[in-house]
């Protein structure tokens, strides 16, 4: 993608001469006599690369011009130009947060290799990031917990697709982590480096919904007191998630649609087509072919949007998944409460897979939170858990009577190993990793109760 530049001088001479420059070279240029229009452009969302900008302008002069982008937008490129060769100026700018600085008049070809230099220290600093980030996937996939066939199938079918341009539907309940695929089909995309831009559309009413995706023009309407970039217009090079699409109002489905064939947008209030480029993921906890029937979702957009369909299965169907998950948290939450939980208690862990989870991972996940917050130990236990998670879900009317807090904890802990053997059809190597203690650990309780659960695959002793 062509880089684009801000270049910001009050001197129409010197102005014109550094774009001219640029612009031989590639560069997308847009030029400001001001810094209060320049800054005033970053912040309706116009897509930027790096910033050249005079120090001594009338107004807003360039070190106030450098604070207030670096409050903004820390990691933007930003080079200053004086026409005072002073050693305090230079000091100066490097300590305001500037990238680099030259002094007027300025050498073009000392302007080219300046701000191809600070592009390219942009690409390895994010690439860097990047790379960091990576080392911490699972998978290749950052972040998606998961060894049930359902996961597997689901991550499968997620390598194959993410390095594609093709439009995405991802299905499946509230709560088991749509955004969350979504974001690991562009990190793994060749659009990894462009902007992943998400919105909800059943957040957003329908007349606010249309200017935050196309943007509008300055008057477009009352309240529009400048032109807004739109998000559709943000997720340029990169990804545009529509969470929740079974939203949208009967107009803008025709709007997307029409963009998703054209590839062109108007913003509102505007008189152009405006050519864009992004990849579209949707998702929705709907079952779009039945809206589709009842006519409350077009037909042509279902079918423009189901190009790939990923599914995401519920909680309650990956149960093997569920210790899993709690670990994971555990570890994130220990970092973000700064707390040092790092057990549950097998009973804990017996009573979480019996659960019906209609809120599913994040349910699951806000559960664990409360429980590392106010667990009084380095372990969570059976009292840490809340009163509505203890009663074993499918258990019989007389056993869902019974009332576990007034139990011993050996007869708790018994029931939790017969139940999840029981749960793993028999198989002590699954049943082990569920409870999160050894095979021996288990055989040995088994032995203490009298039980002989059958041998099953994957039972053998190492």
């Amino acid at each position: 993608m062509t880089a684009v530049i801000f270049l910001v001088d009050d001197d129409d001479g010197s102005r014109d001469a550094m774009k001219r420059t640029l612009e031989r070279v590639g560069y997308t240029m847009h030029t400001f006599p001001t810094a209060e229009e320049a800054l005033e452009r970053l912040r309706e969302g116009e897509p930027v690369d790096a910033i050249v900008s005079d120090v001594r302008m009338p107004g807003m002069d360039g070190y106030e011009f450098l604070r207030a982008v670096r409050a903004e937008h820390p990691q933007l490129p930003f080079l200053l130009v004086t026409a005072y060769a002073d050693v305090e100026d230079a000091v100066s700018a490097l300590q305001e947060g500037a990238d680099d600085y030259m002094i007027k008049p300025v050498k073009m070809q000392e302007l080219r290799q300046r701000v191809q230099l600070q592009l390219e220290r942009r690409v390895l600093s994010d690439e860097n990031r990047r790379l960091h980030q990576r080392l911490e996937k699972s998978f290749g996939f950052e972040g998606i917990v998961g060894r049930s066939r359902g996961m597997e199938e689901l991550l499968d079918r997620l390598r194959v697709v993410a390095p594609t341009r093709s439009t995405v539907l991802i299905v499946g309940e509230s709560g088991t982590g749509k955004e969350l695929v979504a974001n690991a089909l562009h990190q793994n995309s060749p659009r990894e480096r462009g902007p992943f831009v998400a919105i909800n559309c059943g957040a957003i009413p329908g007349e606010i919904l249309e200017s935050e995706l196309f943007g509008h023009e300055k008057g477009a309407f009352t309240g529009a007191h400048q032109r807004r970039i739109g998000l559709i217009e943000r997720a340029a090079g990169g990804t545009l998630f529509l969470d929740e699409i079974s939203e949208l109002s009967p107009d803008l489905q025709v709007k997307l649609l029409r963009v998703l064939e054209d590839r062109r947008i108007m913003r509102v209030g505007g008189t152009s087509q405006i050519a864009v480029d992004f990849r579209l993921v949707a998702a929705t906890n709907r079952i779009l072919s039945e809206w589709v029937e009842s006519g409350r979702f077009r037909q042509d957009l279902y079918y423009r949007l189901k190009v790939v369909t990923l599914e995401i299965p519920p909680l309650r169907e990956r149960r093997e998944d569920i210790s899993l998950f709690v670990q994971h948290f555990l570890e994130l939450i220990n970092r973000e409460l700064d707390r040092n939980v790092h057990g549950v208690h097998p009973a804990v862990l017996s009573a979480l897979t019996r659960q019906p989870w209609p809120g599913n991972v994040r349910e699951l996940r806000n559960l664990i939170e409360s429980m590392v917050l106010f667990a009084g130990t380095d372990e969570i236990t059976f009292e840490d858990l809340p009163a509505e998670y203890r009663m074993p879900t499918e258990s019989s009317p007389a056993e869902a009577s019974a009332d576990w807090r007034l139990r011993p904890m050996a007869e708790i802990e018994r029931e939790a190993i017969l139940r999840t053997v029981e749960h793993t059809g028999g198989h002590r190597g699954r049943a082990a990793d569920l409870l999160e203690i050894g095979l021996r650990t288990l055989q040995r309780k088994l032995k203490e109760y009298g039980e002989i659960a059958p041998r099953t695959d994957g039972d053998e002793e190492n």
